[in-house]
């Protein structure tokens, strides 16, 4: 390893499985100090004493960051153990699938809790940090089903939606400060991904393509690169990895617009709207529909 981020120090969440873990094996091997985070200390314990053996500096510290109290716990671990905090990377979550007539309020607060407000209570409490040092590097972990669409995840959607926003505007409040942000879309098999439906052959075959295809390593070097100087231009972007491809993500913009010097009524926009926005509507697709092609 080329050791990127010799000297830095990174705070990850969710990091004890999954994506979450491959990030913080990578970003130790390229000499980041890590604290490892999970709600479970069996695989964050697992994922510490691998970093260790294998020559690394990583602390695993159980909370949860969807309470403020647990991400402000995480931030001032990172501080007494290492002594700074050059990155955070939000990967903590959780999916409580639904369709939206039968979602319930629970399951909506429980994703938005771990996922959005996570995002923020961690971003929250390390900005300070960053704000005195002059520099940092938050990275946010958006989702496909956000910015796209997908079936029965109107909460998962909803979060992961909220999150490119969150990031985009943290971009724009931290730049005076050296303080950069940026979302990452992962299509990667993980924990999360385990339940994907397979009770019928088509969904069956997705689920063995998105195992197969896509591990979750592939994911981990556009974080780390993300957490290093050297991507020191970039920020407010949402970027996407799907196997060995990496996206920049397009960011809403207007992009037709009609005019009437005397205003608009009911009457006008439904004679006028529609033939002249019709062929530029964005069409209901779903993540599917977007991504055709297998992963390569």
């Amino acid at each position: 390893m080329s050791g990127h981020l010799q000297g830095k120090v990174a705070l990850i969440t969710g990091a004890g499985r999954g994506i979450g873990r491959e990030i913080a094996i990578l970003m130790a091997k390229e000499g980041a100090r890590v604290l490892v985070n999970d709600t479970d200390d069996q695989p964050a314990g697992e994922v510490v004493e691998f970093i260790t053996r294998n020559g690394g500096e990583a602390k695993g510290c159980v909370e949860s960051v969807a309470n403020i109290d647990g991400a402000q716990r995480l931030v001032s671990t990172a501080v007494r153990e290492f002594g700074r905090l050059d990155c955070v990377v939000n990967n903590a979550g959780i999916l409580r699938d639904a369709i939206f007539h039968k979602l319930t309020t629970e399951d909506f607060d429980a994703v938005l809790k771990v996922h959005l407000y996570g995002s923020f209570y961690i971003s929250r409490a390390a900005a300070p940090l960053m704000k005195e040092q002059g520099s940092g590097s938050m990275i946010h972990m958006t989702s496909t089903s956000g910015l796209i669409g997908n079936l029965g995840q109107a909460n998962y959607s909803a979060a992961k939606l909220g999150i490119a926003g969150l990031s985009r505007s943290i971009a724009i409040d931290m730049k005076r400060f050296g303080v950069r942000s940026n979302a990452v879309s992962p299509a990667a098999w993980s924990r999360m991904t385990n339940n994907l439906p397979t009770d019928t052959p088509a969904k069956a075959a997705l689920a063995e393509q998105v195992k197969k295809g896509l591990p979750p390593e592939k994911v981990a070097p556009l974080v780390a690169f993300l957490a290093s100087d050297a991507s020191a231009d970039i920020t407010g972007q949402i970027l996407g990895v799907r196997g060995n491809e990496v996206f920049l993500y397009s960011q809403p913009r207007p992009i037709r617009s009609i005019h009437r010097s005397e205003g608009w009524t009911v009457d006008t926009l439904s004679k006028q709207l529609t033939p002249a926005f019709k062929a530029s509507l964005t069409p209901l697709e779903t993540i599917g529909d977007v991504f055709s092609w297998d992963p390569i």
